[in-house]
C-alpha cells in the first residue's frame, strides 16, 4: 500500500472520533448513500442496523490493521469476492468512496481537514482497488 506515514496516522486518530459515533455514522452513510446513488439500493436486502455494523467492523479492521498488510489484503480480498455475488459493479465504488468521505465530514466537522480528507480519500482508493482486483477475479 503508497500510504504515508500521515496518512495513517491522520486515518487512525479521526476514525477514533467516528467509533462512539460510529452507529448515527453508518446511518448517516446509507441514507446519503441512498440519495446520490438510488439505484444501489436494491443491492442491500437485509436489516440496515446489521449493515451499518458490518460498515463500521470492515472499517475498523482496515483501519486496525492498515500497517499490516497481511492481515488487511486477505480480509480486504475476501470483502472483494463477496461484492461480486452482491452484484456490485466497478463504478459504486466510486459512489461509495463520496458517500464515506461526506460522512466523515459530516461527524468529524472541524476536525476534517483537507489532509483528513486526502488520508481518507487515498486509504479508501487503495482499499477499493485491491476488492475490485478480487471481485475481477470472480466474475
Amino acid at each position: 500500500m503508497a500510504l504515508t506515514d500521515k496518512d495513517i496516522a491522520l486515518v487512525k486518530e479521526t476514525f477514533a472520533l467516528v467509533l462512539p459515533i460510529a452507529d448515527t455514522a453508518a446511518e448517516m452513510f446509507y441514507q446519503h448513500l441512498f440519495e446520490i446513488a438510488p439505484e444501489v439500493r436494491p443491492l442491500f436486502k437485509g436489516d440496515m442496523k446489521k449493515q451499518g455494523a458490518m460498515l463500521m467492523s470492515s472499517i475498523k479492521l482496515a483501519v486496525d490493521n492498515i500497517n499490516n498488510p497481511d492481515v488487511l489484503l486477505p480480509a480486504i480480498q475476501k470483502l472483494g469476492e463477496r461484492h461480486a455475488q452482491y452484484n456490485v459493479q466497478e463504478e459504486h465504488y466510486t459512489t461509495v468512496g463520496q458517500a464515506l468521505l461526506w460522512t466523515l465530514e459530516q461527524g468529524l466537522a472541524d476536525a476534517f481537514t483537507l489532509d483528513v480528507k486526502k488520508a481518507w480519500a487515498a486509504t479508501y482508493t487503495t482499499l477499493a482497488c485491491e476488492m475490485i482486483k478480487a471481485q475481477q477475479n470472480v466474475v
